[in-house]
């Protein structure tokens, strides 16, 4: 009996010795010998080579530092406000690009691998990169300072390049608007850097809109005035306060000119206000018996004294005839 368990545990050993021998230079071997499996590119002096342990490197780092990266916007985020949090994100997304490059870079060259050579190989690609992106980085640079100084919120009422609209949504390269005509206007970033932009409400939401008029002179002035401010008095969209005022503007070519000026809310849909104001005061003018005049012009007609020349003949000494005459 002890010698069949003696006999026992000595092939248990024999059988555990066995498995280790397999898996240290079977299993592991097969291992160490695919991730040390090289890939090159190129001579060994200005070339590239890495192994299949490289590149499994490269994409644990970069797996960790998605997490990481993650980790800090959800930190950095969570206190912020909807709008203040989306524009973040935004901005986010572009510093998370260039914290990937540099990581894969910095991974490789810890690693072993001669970066210098891929730098320098891709040197005039990312120069003709850069010169062929150079618009898009624009952007991507004003859509960033949109974001951080707030020059421009979504809600704004702007107007660019006699184009009115309505921002709904800023993103990174890109900032859209809808018209008075109902049509998204799709704006690179770089023109709010670049080009002058008309914000009607950067201070605040009321704007002052102007209706201008002619009267025919002779008209009485000060029934005028009050008839203009009667017509933006009755209007509901018109506010209260401040309180719309009339300005005699000027003596012009064929009338008086007037000007009413207002407040509104929403600059977006005035417009629509100014044209029921124009017909309010149309219509309390013909009941008035004010005048708005056609424009008028002077013609002086001059009729030159006629000069007479006479045209020497062929063959005739011009100057013979002249002491003739």
């Amino acid at each position: 009996m002890v010698k069949i368990l003696a006999l026992f545990f000595f092939l248990q050993e024999e059988a555990v010795d066995k498995v280790k021998e397999v898996i240290e230079e079977d299993i592991w071997g097969n291992i160490e010998k695919f991730l040390a499996y090289k890939i090159g590119f190129g001579d060994n002096d200005n070339g590239i080579s890495f192994t299949v342990g490289h590149i499994i490197l490269v994409i644990v780092a970069f797996i960790l530092t998605s997490v990481i990266l993650k980790w800090v916007r959800v930190l950095l985020t969570r206190k912020m406000e909807g709008d203040d949090k989306l524009k973040f994100v935004s901005v986010f997304k572009f510093i998370k690009y260039i914290v990937y490059i540099v990581v894969i870079l910095a991974t490789m060259s810890a690693s072993g691998i001669n970066i210098t050579v891929l730098l320098t190989a891709s040197a005039a690609l990312f120069v003709g990169l850069g010169l062929a992106l150079q618009e898009i980085f624009q952007d991507v640079i004003g859509g960033i300072l949109i974001m951080v100084d707030k020059s421009l919120t979504a809600g704004d009422i702007i107007e660019m390049d006699g184009r009115v609209g309505r921002v709904f949504e800023i993103k990174l390269r890109t900032t859209r608007a809808l018209t008075r005509d109902d049509k998204v206007i799709i704006i690179p970033n770089h023109k709010f850097i670049t080009d002058t932009i008309y914000n009607y409400t950067q201070n605040h939401k009321t704007t002052r809109e102007l209706v201008k008029v002619g009267v025919a002179y002779g008209s009485d002035t000060r029934k005028v005035e009050k008839i203009l401010l009667k017509c933006v008095d009755d209007h509901k969209e018109i506010l209260k306060h401040p309180k719309p005022f009339v300005l005699f503007e000027n003596f012009g070519d064929s009338s008086l000119d007037f000007g009413v000026y207002f407040f509104v809310r929403d600059s977006f849909v005035d417009p629509r206000i100014k044209s029921s104001i124009r017909f309010a005061i149309d219509d309390r003018f013909r009941e008035s018996g004010i005048t708005i005049p056609f424009p008028q012009r002077d013609v002086h007609v001059f009729n030159p004294t006629q000069t007479h020349f006479s045209i020497p003949k062929k063959g005739n000494n011009p100057n013979t005839e002249l002491a003739n005459d």
